[in-house]
C-alpha cells in the first residue's frame, strides 16, 4: 500500500487514499504489516483512514491479521495503536529502542488480545498441517494444539528444541523494567513532553533555514522527516527546472555532494519505499544546530544547480 494521499497545497500527507486502503477488502490479503507512525515520515495514520480501516476489517476481510509496529506512537500526543480498534486482529509490537535512546539494545514488546484472529485461525488449519505442529510443540506442552499463538514465538525463535536458552538476557529484562519503572513514576509526561518538544524544534530549524513552512498536523511524531525535493523545487524555481533536474541529475547526487562539502550523511527516501527525489532526515541524532546547517547547506546546493539551469536559459 501506498501513502499516495496529496493535499490541497500539493505537498504529501503521508495518509493513504481511500482507493489504498479499499485493497484490504479483498479477503486474499492475508495479512497488514504497519509501522504507525510510519518511517520515514513519522505521520501517524489519521482518524479518518482508521475508521475505514476498521470498517474494511469487521465488514469485508474479517481474518485480517495485523502486525502493527507503534514504536514512534510515544512521540505523539495521544496516540491510538490499531489494538485498540481492532484487538481482535491486531499484534501490537513495541521498541524501547526510540523513546529511551537505546536502539542497540533491542529491547521491545509483543502484545496480543486473549481473544484473537491468530488463534482461531492456527485452529482452523488442515489437520495435516496441524499434526505436524503438534509434534513441534509437543516438549511444551502435553495438548500442543492448545498452545496459543503467542506462546509458540519465543519457541520458535530457537527452532522450540532450543527454548530453554530464549528469550532476553537478564541485563535486557532489568533494563526494560527500568525504563517501564521510569515512566509509570513520572505521572505528569514530563520526559514524554521534552522529548516530543526536542524533535519538534529540531524540525522547525530544519525547516526555517530551507525556508519551508511546517503545515501543524497532530499525526506527525516529528522523529523523521521526508522532504520531497522535486515537489520544493518545483514550487521555489518552477517546473522547467525540475525537468532539467530530472534529464541532468539522480536523486543520490545531491545526497553525494551533502557528504563530500559539508559532510553531511542523509538517507534517500527512495529506499524506504518513498518519492524517488526524497530524502531522509532524522530528527533524533543531532545537535539542534546540526539541523539548521542541514537546511542551509540542502539550500545552497539547490540554489547551485538552479543557477546552472539559470546560466543555460541565457
Amino acid at each position: 500500500m501506498n501513502a499516495d494521499e496529496i493535499d490541497e497545497n500539493d505537498e504529501h500527507t503521508w495518509q493513504c487514499s481511500n482507493k489504498e486502503l479499499e485493497k484490504l477488502s479483498n479477503p486474499d490479503i492475508k495479512a497488514l504489516f504497519v509501522v504507525n507512525p510510519s518511517n520515514p515520515p513519522s505521520v501517524a495514520i489519521s482518524q479518518k483512514s482508521i475508521s475505514e480501516i476498521v470498517d474494511i476489517v469487521k465488514t469485508k476481510n474479517k481474518d485480517l491479521m495485523i502486525i502493527s509496529d507503534d514504536v514512534y506512537g510515544t512521540f505523539i500526543h495521544g496516540f491510538r495503536s490499531l489494538m485498540a480498534d481492532l484487538p481482535y486482529n491486531t499484534i501490537g509490537v513495541y521498541s524501547y529502542s526510540k523513546y529511551f535512546g537505546v536502539t542497540g539494545w533491542r529491547l521491545g514488546t509483543i502484545a496480543l488480545h486473549e481473544n484473537n484472529v491468530f488463534d482461531k485461525l492456527i485452529k482452523e488449519l488442515p489437520y495435516s498441517i496441524r499434526k505436524r505442529t503438534m509434534r513441534r510443540y509437543a516438549d511444551l506442552n502435553p495438548v500442543p494444539e492448545n498452545v496459543p499463538f503467542i506462546d509458540r514465538i519465543v519457541p520458535d525463535s530457537r527452532q522450540v528444541s532450543l527454548n530453554h536458552t530464549a528469550g532476553l538476557s537478564t541485563p535486557q529484562q532489568v533494563q526494560m523494567a527500568f525504563f517501564s519503572a521510569f515512566t509509570l513514576i513520572d505521572k505528569e509526561n514530563n520526559y514524554k513532553d521534552k522529548t516530543i518538544n526536542i524533535c519538534k524544534t529540531r524540525k522547525k530549524l530544519l525547516f526555517d533555514s530551507l525556508d519551508i513552512g511546517i503545515n501543524e498536523n497532530e499525526n506527525d511524531a516529528s522523529y523523521y522527516t521526508q522532504i520531497d525535493l522535486l515537489r520544493l523545487c518545483k514550487k521555489r524555481y518552477g517546473e522547467e527546472f525540475v525537468e532539467y533536474l530530472k534529464a541532468n541529475y539522480k536523486p543520490v547526487d545531491i545526497l553525494f555532494d551533502l557528504a563530500q562539502k559539508s559532510s553531511i550523511v542523509l538517507l534517500g527516501g527512495g529506499g524506504f519505499a518513498g518519492p524517488e527525489w526524497s530524502i531522509r532526515i532524522s530528527l533524533a541524532n543531532l545537535y539542534d544546530e546540526a539541523y539548521s546547517e542541514i537546511g542551509v547547506v540542502l539550500k545552497r546546493i539547490l540554489d547551485s544547480y538552479a543557477d546552472d539551469w539559470k546560466k543555460l536559459q541565457g
